[in-house]
């Protein structure tokens, strides 16, 4: 299904599209023949990385700090100056870091949540208005995680935040599907990438540590969760609405399971419980 016009002509907004896995998606879905618009904060970390895309397809970039609805506005107002639209949104920009939450300030979680879910909140309505007026159908993706749903200690801002969206996602694939709008979500396991990686894995012992939790025994690929994005964008899941897809190597089913840590017995261990269990028959 990859095939080089997948994504013909469809006009694609990225927020945190300059770097990491937004950069990823960017450079996959201009391989297969969106055009391409970025945002974030640093503008000299867009025009870089806009200068180097190009040269797979066409992109704009225009800085903005999605916590401010005003910005939002006037990304949107540039994005649609230079396309004459926008066919797809990608929430993707994101902030994270691990900590006891005792540790954490209001700050904190105000840094955390005013990204993930404010931010995606204000991209979310000022496209949709948008959309809704026009009569234009269109495909907002949402980029969630696998706590989402399940909640998890340490990044308490971040599980907050990313319910928050995976909730939104949800809600308004109902709300709007009679405007032809689609809601769909990735929920991402481990995927390295430098800023990500450097504030939740800092150490080899993290790091090694989230590695072995997954059942495939590594991390993901960018290509991999590029791929999916595509598809999900695409108008081969035309029919996929509201859905979170889970691309993680088993790590959230891992963890979930009361039983799942079992794994690390040997062949010996479970000779010895075998007995154990006959005995207690």
């Amino acid at each position: 299904m990859f095939q080089p016009g997948l994504l013909k002509d469809k006009v694609v907004l990225i927020t945190g599209g300059g770097t990491g896995l937004g950069r990823a998606m960017g450079e996959r879905f201009l391989e297969l023949g969106a055009r391409l618009a970025i945002c974030g904060r640093r503008a000299e970390v867009l025009e870089q990385a806009a200068a180097e895309m190009s040269e797979i397809g066409e992109v704009f970039w225009h800085p903005c700090d999605v916590r401010d609805p005003e910005a939002v506005r006037q990304l949107m107002d540039a994005t649609m100056g230079h396309f004459g639209r926008i066919d797809v949104l990608v929430n993707n920009a994101a902030g994270n870091f691990i900590s006891p939450t005792e540790r954490l300030s209001h700050r904190a979680f105000d840094a955390v949540m005013g990204i993930v879910l404010h931010g995606t909140v204000y991209c979310t309505l000022e496209l949709g208005k948008r959309w809704i007026a026009a009569g234009q159908k269109g495909t907002m993706l949402n980029i969630v995680t696998t706590y989402a749903w399940t909640g998890s200690a340490y990044v308490v801002p971040s599980a907050v935040s990313k319910a928050g969206v995976l909730a939104l996602t949800r809600s308004l694939a109902v709300e709007w599907g009679r405007y032809g709008i689609r809601q769909v979500a990735i929920a991402p396991g481990p995927f390295p990438t430098e800023g990500a990686w450097s504030r939740l894995a800092p150490t080899p012992e993290l790091s090694n540590h989230m590695v072995e939790r997954i059942p495939l025994g590594r991390v993901g690929e960018k290509e991999e969760l590029a791929n999916l994005a595509a598809y999900l964008i695409s108008d081969y899941a035309a029919y996929i609405n509201g859905e979170v897809v889970t691309i993680d190597g088993g790590e959230w089913l891992q963890g979930a399971g009361e039983f799942s840590d079992l794994r690390r017995l040997t062949p010996e261990m479970w000779d010895q419980i075998a007995q154990l269990t006959r005995r207690g028959k």
